[in-house]
């Protein structure tokens, strides 16, 4: 079960929707960033997305899971979001959905990390960069990190020696964005800034293999193996 709290970010009201374990805690917390897919209808209407912070909820993680793409429209064309998305506005979402998870009677807000999935990858280098106070950081097939979006922008890969926490990675061999190159040179650029990190790759599996409602890309053997990958690193650093 889940419920939403709603934030203001720069004047712009955005969702969050909380997980919490059954208990007392204090629990550890994650921050999950959403894949692409829920720019247009919202997280309520995806059910592998809300499935994530179920998963992670009873797996003993306090979730909260912004909606970033509250910049625009819900019904305003996922084009025109991906177009004009900007880091920046990013950031000041993480911030604010950091304060509530931290700010949260069950959390330990020593205890928090970040996750996601896609785009959420993305943001989740995006987010390690910028919110000091995240402990460790789990990217999935997180594509475009060499790009910047939005004004004044630079690409994140070179900002990797702002990030203050140790870092997993898990992608598909058979991705193109990113595509094997592109982890290497994300694995390259965290070794160069002395980023405690492992990277995992799956042979057989593409971009987006954890997504079980996409039949044609869902990979259920690597998907399993990379929860129990992910769940083990939360466990070891938060």
């Amino acid at each position: 079960m889940y419920y939403k709290r709603i934030v203001e970010v720069q004047g712009s009201p955005m969702d969050v929707f909380v997980f919490e374990p059954e208990g007392k805690g204090p629990f550890p917390g994650l921050v999950v960033a959403q894949h692409i897919p829920v720019a247009h209808a919202g997280i309520e209407t995806d059910p592998a997305q809300i499935d994530v912070g179920e998963r992670l909820a009873r797996a003993g993680y306090a979730v909260a899971m912004p909606h970033f793409f509250h910049w625009w429209p819900k019904e305003a064309d996922i084009e025109i979001k991906r177009k004009e998305f900007r880091d920046d506005r990013a950031v000041a979402d993480f911030a604010a959905s950091y304060k509530l998870l931290a700010g949260l009677d069950k959390v330990d807000e020593n205890r928090i990390g970040v996750i996601g999935h896609c785009w959420g990858g993305r943001l989740c280098w995006l987010g390690a960069c910028h919110v000091p106070g995240f402990k460790a950081a789990v990217m999935l097939y997180g594509g475009r990190v060499k790009t910047g979006m939005g004004p004044g922008s630079v690409p994140l890969i070179g900002l990797a020696d702002r990030i203050k926490c140790p870092m997993m990675g898990l992608f598909g061999n058979e991705d193109q964005n990113p595509s094997p190159a592109d982890v290497d040179e994300m694995d390259a650029a965290l070794t160069a800034a002395g980023v405690p990190h492992e990277f995992h790759r799956y042979d057989g599996a593409g971009h987006g293999f954890q997504n079980y409602s996409n039949p044609d890309r869902y990979r259920p053997e690597a998907s399993e193996d990379a929860w129990k990958k992910l769940l083990g690193f939360f466990g070891r650093t938060l």
